[in-house]
């Protein structure tokens, strides 16, 4: 038998520090329910305008550092036409990082596990200094093998 079924769950992330981090385990490990579900897909909504989601490679970390320099090359801090620089100078950049890569993604699952690629994991933006707790919405709906 299986159930169409929906779940919410809030997903509190440590604070890490600026750069690109991988959140594939936290995500996981805070939806048990994924293991019942046959075919689905989860949505993931980060609530922060600092901060970003994005799909990338999950093995070598000079990706991740890559990343980083790249925005920060490409997105710098202290623009004379910056006007929003009341939290500091890495403030606005934070919030033109975030709107470029973006806050939510989109991953299907199949068989109680998510369909990432090989070399794909969930990763975590964070473009403040001091960024603090990340709060994720996790909504997982799709046809589950039991209620979940």
């Amino acid at each position: 038998m299986t159930n169409n079924s929906w779940y919410s769950e809030k997903i509190t992330l440590p604070e890490f520090p600026r750069g690109f981090h991988l959140v594939t385990e936290y995500i996981i490990n805070a939806l048990p329910m994924l293991e019942s579900m046959e075919v689905g897909l989860l949505h993931l909504w980060l609530k922060h305008t600092s901060a970003s989601l994005t799909i990338n490679e999950n093995a070598d970390p000079t990706v991740r550092s890559d990343m980083e320099a790249f925005f920060n090359y490409s997105v710098k801090e202290n623009l004379p036409f910056f006007r929003h620089t009341y939290e500091g100078s890495d403030d606005m950049p934070a919030h033109l990082k975030s709107s470029l890569l973006g806050c939510q993604v989109s991953i299907p699952v199949e068989k109680g596990r998510l369909q990432l690629g090989t070399w794909q994991g969930i990763m975590l933006g964070e473009h403040r200094d001091i960024g603090g707790q990340r709060t994720i919405i996790a909504t997982l709906q799709g046809l589950a093998t039991s209620p979940i």
